[in-house]
């Protein structure tokens, strides 16, 4: 049962957050009481192709009263990696209790000619990025004896099945994407396995359905069904509830509406529990 003020004094690094499942998370942490550093590309409205903004998510962030800062980065690049944890902490004014390694490359073509370069930075974002901000974060969640990293996945990690295989859009143009996915999934548990015993906790949380967040309405357009759409409270609630595990839940990957129902979560809009 979520508490309110349950993150009061924790601080937090969410990446991805100008728009969707990462200003969800953002918001949804200031809420329940953590300082909250967001970190994405996009500085400003109007500054990239799809919807949101750092400045828009930190204006949603204000009014819960808590620390909020912005850090502009290109996770792609692996030059601007090594400066985010530390200004994190500076802005935070202390070491990060809590990761939320949020963004994500999807580029969906066909793997008959997906280009090197695009499979390169495909797997910088989604699997080289997250280690390491995870590595960064370590030596203070090590010293503190407890910390949190919280890694958001994908279902399209799991294999087709066949054949022969029954594929639905985007079928196999999502390969590339799905495969970073599943190596983000085995460093989790590898890193949760690493750690156990230290006090940090490693997770990666997929949704079981869509959350049609800008990104990914733009991707799967109109080939989408209801029923296999979930909502960003949703995702947000499981994401939430690995932000402040128990130290042996660890290494594990887990389904966001699965998670919620074995659990007996209940789900609260970003606002929070005292909404």
């Amino acid at each position: 049962m979520t508490e309110p003020q349950r993150l009061a004094g924790r601080r937090a690094l969410v990446t991805g957050a100008s728009r969707g499942i990462g200003a969800g998370v953002a918001e949804r942490l200031a809420a329940e009481g953590a300082d909250v550093v967001l970190v994405a590309r996009t500085a400003e409205p109007g500054a990239g192709r799809l919807g949101g903004s750092l400045a828009e998510t930190a204006e949603r962030v204000a009014p819960y009263g808590t620390r909020v800062a912005s850090y502009v980065a290109d996770l792609a690049d692996e030059k601007s990696r090594p400066g985010i944890v530390p200004a994190a902490e500076e802005l935070l004014g202390g070491t990060v209790d809590i990761l939320v390694n949020n963004a994500a490359a999807a580029i969906y073509q066909p793997l008959g000619d997906f280009p090197l370069r695009r499979r390169r930075l495909t797997f910088e974002v989604n699997v080289h990025a997250p280690l390491d901000l995870a590595q960064a974060v370590l030596p203070g969640m090590r010293a503190a004896g407890e910390g949190w990293i919280v890694n958001v996945s994908s279902a399209s990690a799991r294999h087709f099945g066949g054949p022969p295989f029954e594929l639905v859009a985007p079928g196999t143009d999502l390969a590339v994407y799905a495969a970073s996915k599943a190596a983000l999934n085995r460093i989790t548990n590898g890193l949760g396995a690493e750690l156990y015993g230290t006090g940090v906790r490693v997770n990666t949380v997929q949704p079981r359905a869509a959350v049609l967040s800008e990104g990914a309405s733009r991707l799967v357009g109109d080939t989408i069904r209801p029923d296999q759409v979930e909502s960003l409270e949703e995702m947000v609630e499981a994401v939430l509830a690995l932000c402040d595990c128990p130290a042996d839940v660890t290494g594990r990957t887990t389904v966001s509406l699965d998670l919620i129902r074995d659990w007996g979560l209940t789900v609260h809009p970003l606002e929070g529990a005292s909404a």
